[in-house]
């Protein structure tokens, strides 16, 4: 499982503390995929969020790649709010070894502490707004 402080370079876990990180561990996914794998496909149904461990993925949508994502960075942020089926697909460029959040997970953490939740739902808000900002402004340039 992934060491706590690792944990604190994500920005969803921005304020929280190390002590409410140990509380809601045992309630994270870990996986594994090899290159070519996508853990992820657009149209299909997903209710989590992916924290990049290890390795690189290619996020595509229509078969177009619009970014690369890496160590440090997280996807599926969006289907975890709105449990929507996926808006991309995501590719593994190599070895990759990902944390996850389900959105049932999401839930037990407002069940078992209240403040954490609230702290990662917020930080949440902010990824997600960030990501609108910067699509907003790559749509104004075209």
């Amino acid at each position: 499982m992934i060491d706590t402080n690792a944990l604190q370079k994500y920005s969803l876990f921005g304020g929280v503390l190390p002590d409410q990180i140990e509380r809601i561990k045992p309630l994270f996914g870990y996986a594994r995929y090899d290159a070519g794998d996508r853990p992820v496909r657009e149209g299909d149904p997903n209710d989590k969020i992916y924290f990049i461990v290890i390795g690189k993925v290619e996020v595509s949508k229509q078969g177009i790649a619009i970014a690369e994502l890496e160590e440090g960075e997280t996807f599926g942020e969006m289907e975890l709010i709105d449990i929507m089926p996926s808006i991309a697909t995501i590719t593994a460029l190599e070895p990759l070894e990902v944390v996850t959040i389900s959105n049932r997970a999401l839930y037990e953490i407002s069940k078992l502490d209240c403040k954490t939740f609230a702290m990662l739902v917020m930080n949440l808000a902010r990824d997600l707004s960030r990501r609108l900002r910067r699509m907003d402004e790559l749509a104004c340039r075209l």
